[in-house]
């Protein structure tokens, strides 16, 4: 478990800074060229999956009210997490203001429906065991680009990487709008997924 001194009162003065939050965040993410769209990303009339869950865990919108289970879930599994994106030092250095800066971005994307960040849960939702990001995608033949990873392991009913990749597919298949979903780094290797040609938006 992460241990952060005087959480309490450190989270108390972020959440009166998160509209400054929100607004940074959808500045230097677009900086660094995150996930982010301009253009519809699903049909207007698409109702979003507000919840998934099956008997261990639950997914459901990240929002910045996941900010100390999520920085916990991340810190922890911060080498796992440098060998789901190669090509990142995310979250090296990661600051738990920076986090915040992270989750009001993705609230505020889900909002406008530009991209989807879920978290996963325990049911209780006591403890954050991993997220799925929905994003857009400007690669050639497919139309949704999608992530996910798990937190390094601490019970027998934690997902694995694997295990939340088949729910996800399922869940991606039956309820989400999508014909041609990419899961780099899972489905694709990433030597290949950097090779597919972009179409201009």
């Amino acid at each position: 478990m992460v241990m952060v001194k005087n959480w309490r009162h450190r989270i108390g003065l972020l959440h009166i800074g998160f509209k400054m939050a929100v607004s940074l965040a959808s500045m230097s993410l677009a900086l660094n060229g995150m996930a982010a769209s301009s253009y519809p990303f699903v049909p207007t009339e698409f109702n979003i999956p507000s919840t998934l869950e099956t008997k261990n865990y639950r997914l459901r919108m990240l929002t910045v009210h996941d900010l100390v289970k999520d920085f916990d879930a991340v810190i922890s599994s911060s080498v796992k997490l440098r060998e789901v994106w190669p090509a990142s030092d995310w979250p090296l250095g990661l600051t738990l203001e920076e986090n915040l800066v992270d989750l009001g971005w993705h609230q505020r994307e889900f909002t406008t429906r530009r991209s989807f960040a879920f978290t996963v849960v325990t049911l209780d939702e006591t403890r954050v065991l991993g997220c799925v990001y929905i994003n857009p995608t400007r690669k050639k033949n497919y139309d949704a680009e999608i992530y996910l990873w798990t937190r390094t392991a601490e019970k027998e009913t934690d997902p694995t990487d694997e295990q939340l990749l088949t729910t996800v597919e399922n869940w991606v298949a039956q309820d989400w709008p999508f014909v041609s979903p990419a899961f780099p780094g899972k489905k694709i290797p990433w030597s290949v997924w950097n090779q597919l040609d972009e179409e201009k938006r």
